[in-house]
């Protein structure tokens, strides 16, 4: 497995490794992919392997543009306004399956829907042409970890499972896209994320329905109730930083600690911290603490999305 640089050539390079049936990991606008030919069921099958993923959990499908979304799923008026809106960026579709669309029924996890979206990047839209094919893509990690941010946490995380990664440098949004249930006449919100709540209902002139949690089923990705997780034990709300605690903060009010910490926003920017989010869980990860203390952040704008990561990261294991 090597990192390479993102150059014409090394595009042209992996997307012959997906053409061929393999793994590469790309950045997106969100975080890092894990992609694979979703046309091909062995590819697909590869993917859940690498990230030991369980296999009712279902993919993201990352297509060029919304004429091939179009061949895969059933637009919905809902769903076309959403698209025609939102698109290329940070917003995932669920929409009912096309029967003639030939993605691997592995991608979807055996539902009659499929997750989708037209990525905002011009590393990953410039692989999607040079392959030609949907990419399955979900985060280039181990399932329920910390999501990639950098090309160097896909190496940690997957080592050889990847046969190549583009390093496109730190991403952007550093929050995976959020998603919406569109099948329907109202927007169904099943995963908050780097497009808040409060633009999307500003876009559609109505209000967003939020999914209950998915249990053992979920109905798109990042459902699951332990998720986004380190290694180290997770303790939100902080005021204070308890002995042998390492400190994720926020905001310009911090208290004091002798151990490592990270602000992810000194100057209470929710945006800039949704893009350090994971790339401080996982540098307070490799400081060899066993808890994590976590400030409060505000749930307005992308802050539900962030503080929905972080309950997730602090729900209790399996």
């Amino acid at each position: 497995m090597a990192i390479v640089k993102a150059t014409e050539g090394a595009i042209r390079v992996a997307a012959e490794h997906v053409r061929e049936g393999q793994l590469v990991a790309f950045p997106t606008e969100t975080v890092y992919g894990l992609g694979g030919d979703s046309t091909n069921g062995k590819a697909v099958a590869a993917i859940f392997e690498a990230k030991a993923r369980p296999r009712f959990n279902p993919l993201i499908v990352h297509v060029a543009d919304i004429a091939n979304a179009k061949t895969h799923a059933e637009f919905t008026p809902l769903g076309l306004r959403l698209a025609e809106a939102f698109w290329p960026g940070p917003l995932t579709l669920v929409l009912r399956r096309r029967a003639e669309s030939d993605l691997c029924d592995l991608t979807s996890a055996g539902l009659e829907t499929i997750a989708i979206r037209v990525p905002d990047h011009p590393i990953a839209q410039a692989l999607l042409k040079a392959a030609g094919l949907p990419l399955a893509a979900p985060s280039a990690n181990r399932s329920g970890r910390v999501s990639p941010t950098q090309a160097a946490h896909v190496h940690i995380d997957l080592g050889e499972r990847v046969g190549l990664i583009l390093d496109g440098g730190p991403t952007a949004h550093g929050l995976e896209s959020t998603i919406i249930d569109a099948t329907g006449e109202a927007p169904v919100l099943l995963r908050t994320g780097a497009v808040p709540a409060e633009t999307i209902e500003s876009v559609l002139g109505q209000s967003i329905i939020r999914a209950a949690e998915a249990g053992d089923k979920p109905q798109s990705p990042g459902q699951l109730a332990s998720h986004y997780a380190p290694e180290a034990r997770v303790r939100l709300g902080a005021i204070d930083v308890h002995e042998g605690e390492a400190l994720l903060a926020f905001g310009s009010d911090v208290p004091a600690t002798a151990g490592p910490m990270i602000n992810l926003s000194a100057t209470g920017d929710l945006i800039e911290a949704a893009a350090n989010l994971f790339a401080a869980l996982r540098a307070l990860d490799q400081t060899g603490t066993d808890r994590i203390a976590v400030m409060p952040i505000p749930e307005n704008g992308v802050g539900e999305a962030i503080n929905d990561r972080l309950r997730r990261a602090a729900a209790p294991r399996s």
